[in-house]
């Protein structure tokens, strides 16, 4: 009686409080164009982006035409409509095409190939649309490797050969490996960006948006890198999680190792300068909270965004923990020139490990570093505070 009581509360509640809704999937398409757009994460750029729309261009890639835009498997969704890159450029300048590899088989076609070399060395600038097919991930199975398919990473080493200004748009649901990484010149990250993926990425590579999304994850140089490497494998019908709270980029920066793009790395066609960091208190007990301040501005010549992010150093030592630990981010929006003021707030919980002495989270007594990044391997502000345990941890022997 309790259980159908509350299904009958919450239908009387929806009856009670139903409005009429607007249902435009024009408008939808319009959100999950501005979506995609704050969502990409610009990798790299040696001065070829943005694109002049005057240049002479060449899309090369099948997902210039037919883009990856969504998961496989149960995460397949019936879209409203989809837009390709090489349907929304038309709206912004006229570029070649070649289509440079098959979708359905990982096979290098050597006329393919051919024609696409042809139609970059006749341009000023090749975009090289690639990414990971349906059949190279999905739900229901893991990745033997973090590799492109063969064919794309052929048509990447064979386009830059004769086109040295060449980018690359990645279409894909997690990281992959870039050999090729240190010879093109941008490579712009739209992972499986949804229906407007085409819009977003004109809007993006010509600058009508600037790029601001910043990697929610470490890119690693190769898939031996990653922390659960050793223990992936299911035996006897158990898989075991050993690498305990060191995963992502918490592994990483405690063993000390390279990655091809860091946790919350991500570029912008302007600059941005950190200043004037300040704690509202020197020391705190773990009851209270710390404001944290600071200036950021726009120094460059054009709008955009940067997503300024907080972590946080325990040094007490007291326990095993990592390095640093992402605890708050904000995302602001800056003119040119412009400075803004940047807040944010730490409790208990942004100094707290769990202890499972006393079965909740404990702050131990000592010195916390807080850090202003631009991404995990670039911290460019700091400061310390200091704080007092109110708890006190049973003594055992």
């Amino acid at each position: 009686d309790e259980a159908v009581e509350r299904i009958v509360t919450k239908i009387f509640e929806f009856v009670d409080n139903r409005q009429d809704a607007i249902f435009n999937r024009d408008v939808h398409h319009e959100a999950a164009r501005k979506i995609a757009t704050q969502s990409a994460v610009l990798l790299k750029n040696d001065g070829v982006l943005p694109l002049n729309k005057e240049a002479k261009i060449a899309f090369i890639g099948a997902f210039a035409k037919s883009p990856r835009f969504q998961g496989g498997g149960s995460s397949h969704i019936n879209t409203y409509k989809v837009s390709s890159a090489l349907e929304a450029v038309s709206n912004v300048t006229s570029v070649s095409y070649a289509q440079g590899y098959e979708l359905d088989v990982d096979q290098i076609n050597e006329e393919l190939v051919q024609e696409a070399i042809q139609v970059a060395k006749s341009s000023e600038v090749a975009v090289i649309f690639a990414g990971l097919p349906d059949f190279f991930e999905s739900e229901g199975y893991d990745r033997t490797h973090m590799q492109l398919p063969n064919c794309q990473n052929e048509l990447i080493k064979e386009v830059v050969k004769v086109q040295p200004n060449t980018v690359v748009v990645l279409h894909n649901g997690s990281p992959v490996e870039m050999p090729w990484i240190h010879d093109v010149k941008g490579v712009l990250e739209m992972y499986l960006a949804g229906q407007a993926v085409g819009l977003a990425t004109i809007d993006l590579l010509f600058g009508r948006v600037n790029p601001s999304g910043k990697l929610a994850e470490t890119f690693p140089l190769k898939l031996s890198d990653n922390p659960s490497y050793l223990n992936y494998q299911v035996v006897d019908d158990l898989i075991h999680y050993r690498e305990g709270i060191f995963v992502g980029y918490r592994y990483y920066d405690k063993k000390e190792m390279n990655v091809l793009f860091p946790f919350g790395y991500g570029l912008s066609y302007t600059t941005f300068e950190y200043h004037d960091l300040v704690l509202s208190r020197k020391e705190m007990l773990d009851t209270d909270e710390l404001v944290v301040s600071l200036k950021i501005t726009n120094t460059g010549a054009v709008a955009g965004k940067e997503v300024v992010q907080l972590y946080v150093s325990d040094l007490t030592h007291l326990t095993i923990r990592p390095i640093k630990e992402l605890k708050d981010f904000v995302k602001v929006e800056l003119q040119a020139g412009e400075t803004k003021e940047v807040q944010m707030t730490l409790d208990k919980r942004a100094f707290a490990w769990y202890n499972e002495t006393i079965s909740d989270w404990y702050v131990g007594t000592g010195e916390y570093e807080i850090l202003i990044g631009k991404s995990s391997r670039e911290i460019v502000l700091k400061d310390v505070i200091k704080v007092q345990s109110t708890v006190k941890l049973p003594f055992k022997v």
